[in-house]
């Protein structure tokens, strides 16, 4: 498996080539069969590999925080809601939802989330790919394989499966 520090620069170098693959996958892959072999690497990859070591979803992404979310998180570190939003939180760029002020993620501390077990379901689920209709979220892959070195390797095999060149 790729290391935490090398998975950008590799994906870098392969970017066309995986974009050329998303849309070999658009256009040729069975939904089913992607969401099934998207999951059954995900289970044998994950299986073996532990996250604490590398974190790069937690260095370079801002969390976003549902609004259904926020009572709850603010709770767990003993804050008033007003207090949490004041000090971790801003709106994204649409101001919709609620996200981390900054990146690294402002929960992100001593490579740990202070959050713990109320850490945001899109952090727990990076980097999705263990969700259904996998084929309509794959731009999203495509961004998280330069990130995830879990995901990187899903889409080397996954090439490898669908015989891409």
């Amino acid at each position: 498996m790729i290391s935490p520090q090398e998975v950008l620069n590799a994906a870098s170098k392969k970017k066309n080539e995986n974009y050329k693959f998303r849309r070999f996958l658009k256009n040729h892959a069975d939904e089913k069969e992607l969401d099934e072999l998207f999951l059954k690497l995900h289970n044998e990859l994950f299986n073996d590999y532990d996250c604490s070591k590398c974190r790069n979803c937690c260095k370079l992404f801002h969390a976003e925080i549902p609004l259904t979310e926020i009572e709850r998180d603010a709770q767990y570190l003993g804050m008033t809601t007003d207090n949490f939003i004041k000090k971790y939180l801003q709106k994204d760029e649409y101001g919709i939802e609620y996200i981390t002020k900054n990146k690294p993620c402002d929960f992100f501390v001593d490579n740990q989330c202070l959050l713990g077990e109320c850490k945001p379901k899109s952090c727990a689920n990076f980097p999705h790919t263990n969700q259904p209709e996998r084929l309509w979220s794959l731009l999203g892959f495509m961004e998280n394989v330069s990130i995830c070195p879990v995901a990187y390797e899903i889409c080397e095999r996954l090439k490898q499966e669908y015989n891409f060149k």
